[in-house]
């Protein structure tokens, strides 16, 4: 269920972004922005990794900044592999597309990810007394 959730939210994103970037950006339908969210997925699990890797001398140079060249390149591939539902013009609005995703669905991602407290903190919480824990989380006092 978090998985068909965070694809939506993805799935939102990108045609937020391709509006906001209508002039070099375009998308048909939430058909296919449900697609180009799913090999986005696909393709920064299995391609960027290597990518990331191979290039890993001009990202320590560039201090990371070489990763928006990276993320752009994904895009582009995406574009590729999509065809004609989703199109890109140039390289630069790829990389514009991917700096506006990358902001959205950590926006998204803000919204629906709570993190939950460790058991250990949440007992304490509510007993209101104070604690001893050894390393493994055992109760000692």
């Amino acid at each position: 269920m978090n998985f068909i959730i965070k694809l939506f939210l993805n799935s939102l994103a990108v045609v937020i972004a391709s509006l906001l970037l209508s002039s070099g950006v375009h998308i048909e339908g939430w058909g296919n922005a449900v697609l180009l969210a799913a090999v986005l997925v696909l393709l920064n699990a299995s391609v960027k990794p290597l990518l990331v890797f191979f290039t890993l001398p001009f990202t320590l140079f560039t201090l990371g900044l070489f990763l928006l060249v990276i993320n752009a390149s994904i895009i582009l591939i995406a574009d590729w592999i999509l065809g004609a539902g989703f199109t890109v013009d140039s390289f630069w609005w790829a990389l514009a597309f991917s700096i506006i995703l990358s902001i959205l669905n950590s926006f998204f991602e803000k919204l629906v990810v709570t993190k939950q407290q460790p058991q250990a903190q949440r007992e304490t919480q509510r007993v209101g007394d104070m604690q001893v824990f050894d390393k493994d989380g055992n109760r000692i006092a």
